[in-house]
């Protein structure tokens, strides 16, 4: 099917045409025409990056009645960034048709402006819900000419804990509206709104519910703690053409991890809560003129981007939501291209992965963590392949070649190659020419556990005599200056672990922040537990991380460090 075979006005069609589609997607094929022609709610569940906009947009802008200048279709959405893309789709599709007038309002920007161009008349709304409901309690805007609502992105919306915003601005919309709700995924709070404010909706879904996109390789790699940057850094080094979002759990890490990757010598930024929208707008734009190449940032602070061409996306860690993997991984593999859904786990996180497996309905393959060898390889095949690739017109050598080629000319080819080669790749060659093999050492660490008659682990209270115990050191960001003390820390600590035993080595407090230290097979179970936000001292929120120092110790005989503790039952 092409676009030309949908009933669109030729206005819509040669927009669309100009935009250089010619085949519409699964989505726009099996929407478009329902929304032309009836007027009964829908919910159309497919993956981030179909097309989704151009399913609802097109349509209801041939809907729009363009002699009343007064909001007839309101779209909502998450994040500002999403509501930004969705008018200029809109407004792009609309180029044609005269007098369509689409505003795009959300927070972080002046709200003056805003309710100056609704008071001279629009025909569509794209909102965040914060600042629609601004506007609403600012009477600048009137609802009661809408005639379609679109929820875009609803169970973002719903995550990021809109759910009252929502309900307050669906009370306000006129019960005739039609209502269309887009979404990735159907979890409980999207079918709770659906049955409340919807009326028989018809379904359309593309795929699996809560499936990821056919283009996406899925695959995860196993280390301990300590190496998971080092993890990173090779799986980047592997791909030296990769664009792509690391994803991290808290502010603190995405911060420190976007750092590490600029001090090693990547093109790398953090996207995260603490910085300014200014900052923000600096960020995305850099990486989305790819002068940035991989973005650091968190669940929150990455909702509703909407970048194209992303070859990878990958999981510093899982998100603590396992729903929310599918959004994080769709945002690469779009309109028909593959990518590369990455994850770095723990060694005791592999029931994180069934449970992903069964939520996305495919296979995420174990891949070893990158060799020094396997890098270099490919490293130097690609220099080769782009090399080859690349396209030589009228170039400044050109002038010098054959001066060039007299002082080469007693070198063999070989020999050329190898040097120039090496010239060019010097410093990753020298970084990995005596890199340990992380998944020998994984495995090392592994085996060096004393089984027990049973075949398993020994428990951690009994390991034998003489064998030496990994202790992580971890950073807590509260210190003195907040009331931190010694048995105040055991408190948290227990607080976060919720109800399992948690050993804790030897403790020291300064005035701003305090460091202590646990065995390193429950140092993420640890982070796990303080990233889900619900560890506070007088009312403040306490972070940690790991601070890099791994310590080897001789442990006690029942695993009780200096300090140590165990939760009363």
């Amino acid at each position: 099917m092409h676009f030309t075979d949908l009933p669109l006005l030729p206005e819509l069609l040669d927009a669309v045409a100009r935009l250089g589609f010619e085949t519409p997607t699964p989505i726009q094929e099996a929407v478009i025409p329902v929304l032309l022609e009836e007027s009964r709610d829908l919910i159309a569940l497919a993956q981030t990056g179909t097309g989704k906009t151009a399913a609802y947009g097109l349509p209801l802008l041939q809907r729009l009645d363009l002699s009343r200048p007064v909001p007839q279709v309101l779209v909502l959405c998450p994040t500002r960034e999403l509501c930004m893309q969705i008018a200029r789709d809109l407004e792009s599709f609309s180029s044609l048709l005269p007098r369509t007038r689409v505003l795009a309002v959300y927070g972080g920007a002046p709200i003056v402006p805003q309710v100056t161009s609704l008071s001279r008349g629009v025909h569509v709304v794209v909102a965040t819900p914060g600042r629609l409901l601004d506007l609403l309690r600012r009477r600048a805007i009137d609802l009661a000419q809408v005639t379609h609502l679109v929820l875009d992105e609803a169970d973002e919306m719903l995550s990021m804990g809109f759910e009252e915003d929502l309900e307050a601005i669906l009370d306000g919309v006129p019960e005739s509206a039609q209502t269309l709700l887009f979404s990735a995924t159907m979890p409980a709070q999207v079918a709770k709104i659906a049955s409340r404010y919807m009326t028989s909706p018809l379904e359309i879904t593309m795929g699996q519910r809560n499936a990821g996109s056919d283009g996406i390789s899925h695959e995860y790699y196993v280390v301990p703690a300590r190496d998971r940057y080092n993890a990173l850094r090779r799986i980047v080094d592997l791909y030296p053409d990769m664009y792509g979002i690391i994803f991290c759990r808290t502010r603190l890490e995405t911060q420190e991890v976007a750092d590490q990757l600029r001090a090693d010598g990547y093109d790398a930024e953090p996207l995260h809560g603490d910085l300014s929208q200014q900052q923000r707008d600096h960020v995305m734009k850099k990486f989305r003129d790819r002068r940035v190449r991989l973005l650091v940032a968190t669940d929150v602070a990455a909702r509703g981007l909407d970048v194209t061409d992303l070859s990878h996306v990958i999981n510093f860690n899982l998100p603590d939501e396992l729903v929310v993997y599918t959004h994080r991984t769709g945002r690469t593999g779009r309109a028909g291209k593959e990518g590369i859904a990455a994850s770095i786990i723990h060694m005791r996180e592999h029931y994180k992965i069934e449970q992903i497996q069964r939520i996305v309905g495919k296979r995420l393959e174990r891949r070893p963590v990158p060799t020094g060898v396997q890098i270099c390889r490919a490293r130097l095949t690609s220099l080769v392949r782009k090399v080859k690739e690349l396209e030589m017109e009228e170039s400044p050598v050109d002038a010098h070649l054959d001066e060039l080629c007299a002082l080469l000319d007693d070198l063999p080819k070989a020999e050329i190659i190898r040097r120039f080669a090496s010239l060019s790749l010097h410093g990753m060659l020298e970084f990995y020419r005596n890199a340990p093999d992380i998944n020998r050492e994984t495995v090392l660490r592994r085996d060096n556990r004393r089984p027990d008659r049973w075949g398993g682990e020994k428990p951690q209270g009994l390991r034998a005599a003489g064998v030496l115990e990994s202790k992580v050191e971890m950073v807590m960001d509260v210190g003195r200056s907040n009331g931190l003390t010694p048995a105040l820390l055991l408190i948290l600590v227990n607080a976060a672990d919720r109800g399992r035993r948690v050993t804790v080595g030897r403790i020291r407090i300064s005035e701003t922040q305090a460091s202590f230290e646990v065995p390193e097979e429950q140092a993420t179970r640890l982070l796990d537990g303080f990233a889900r936000g619900h560890v506070n001292i007088h009312g403040r929120q306490v972070g940690i991380r790991m601070s890099g120092t791994v310590r080897k110790v001789k442990p006690h005989r029942f695993g009780r460090g200096q300090g140590g503790t165990k939760r009363r039952r």
